[in-house]
Parts: structure tokens; C-alpha cells; sequence
């Protein structure tokens, strides 16, 4: 019988001490698809590219809408910005917002969205989804537009939108609803 050589022996033996059988096989298999797909697939699998799961109850590609805690890009029931573990009312730059005289506090996806990205017009929100995350009832929105591309800067997804929009970014509402 012929031995592989000591080096790719402890390579495989090191490989074994480190991971579980079920995470060994995730790896196999996220290379044959990989292999199978090719540089599309690929690039889905590579670290941050897609932030698949950034927040609890999406489990998709598309990246959160600009915000001052951003990829937490919680909203209140009106589409501005709030903090995204205790839920009271920030400005454009992530401060309590306490004086409308002296702060600005701007809608994340029909004000931010346009003033950050030049090529969406007349962004709205068009559609979600609710899921329970941490026992509370969690809303995922879909900022919509007529742009073909979306935050990620890949080819944008029909989602929840009506009908000739697609969506752009995310944001989430924390609903006071237990589960």
C-alpha cells in the first residue's frame, strides 16, 4: 500500500481535529456548487460580499438601506431612523434627536436613499415581511424604486414591490407584538 506523504497526512489529520464532520461537509459542498455554478455562485459564498443574515429575519442578499447604525437600519412606523437596541428617535448622524430646530432627521428610504444615491428616483417603501426575532415580532420592509440596480451594486429583485419597482435596500421595525 502506498502512504500519501507525512505532510499531506497531517494536513488531513489537522483538518479532522478542527472541524466537525457536518462543517467538512458544508465546505465540501459549498465547493462543489461552487465548482458546479461557477463565478456567480462563488461569489455568494464569499465573506461579506452579500451580508446574508446582517439582521435577524433576513435571510437574503440585499444590504440595509443607509443609516446612522447601519447595517442595523431599524426605522419607526414613519421611516425614520431609531436606535436599533432601544428603539428612541435618532438624527442623520446617530444622535438622540431632541430639537428639530437644530437637528436633521431625514426618512432613510424616500430622503436618505436619493440624497446618497443619485440614480434613485422616487424611492418608497412598497412591501415586507414579519418574522420573530428575540420574541418580539420583527418587520422587514423593502425600499423600493425604479432602479435596476440595488444598494449592493448587483442586479436588483422584485421582492415585495408593486408592480415596475424593485428593491434597493432593507430597513426593519421592531413591532411591540411578543411571539
Amino acid at each position: 500500500m502506498i502512504r500519501p506523504p507525512a505532510a499531506v497526512e497531517e494536513a488531513g489529520l489537522s483538518l479532522a481535529r478542527r472541524t466537525s464532520r457536518r462543517g467538512f461537509l458544508g465546505r465540501v459542498g459549498r465547493g462543489v456548487v461552487a465548482l458546479a455554478g461557477g463565478g456567480f455562485v462563488a461569489a455568494a459564498f464569499v465573506g461579506g460580499r452579500a451580508e446574508a443574515n446582517h439582521i435577524c429575519g433576513h435571510t437574503y442578499t440585499t444590504a440595509s438601506c443607509p443609516h446612522p447604525y447601519e447595517p442595523l437600519s431599524r426605522t419607526d412606523r414613519y421611516g425614520y431612523p431609531v436606535h436599533p437596541t432601544l428603539g428612541y428617535p435618532v438624527d442623520d448622524s446617530g444622535e438622540i434627536y431632541t430639537d428639530p430646530d437644530t437637528q436633521t432627521r431625514s426618512k432613510t428610504c424616500e430622503e436618505i436613499v436619493p440624497s446618497i444615491y443619485g440614480f434613485v428616483h422616487h424611492p418608497r417603501y412598497g412591501g415586507g415581511w414579519t418574522r420573530c426575532c428575540s420574541g418580539r415580532l420583527r418587520h422587514i420592509q423593502d425600499c423600493c424604486s425604479h432602479s435596476r440596480i440595488r444598494i449592493n451594486g448587483d442586479a436588483s429583485v422584485r421582492g415585495y414591490c408593486p408592480p415596475k419597482l424593485r428593491v434597493f435596500c432593507i430597513t426593519y421595525r421592531e413591532l411591540t407584538v411578543t411571539c
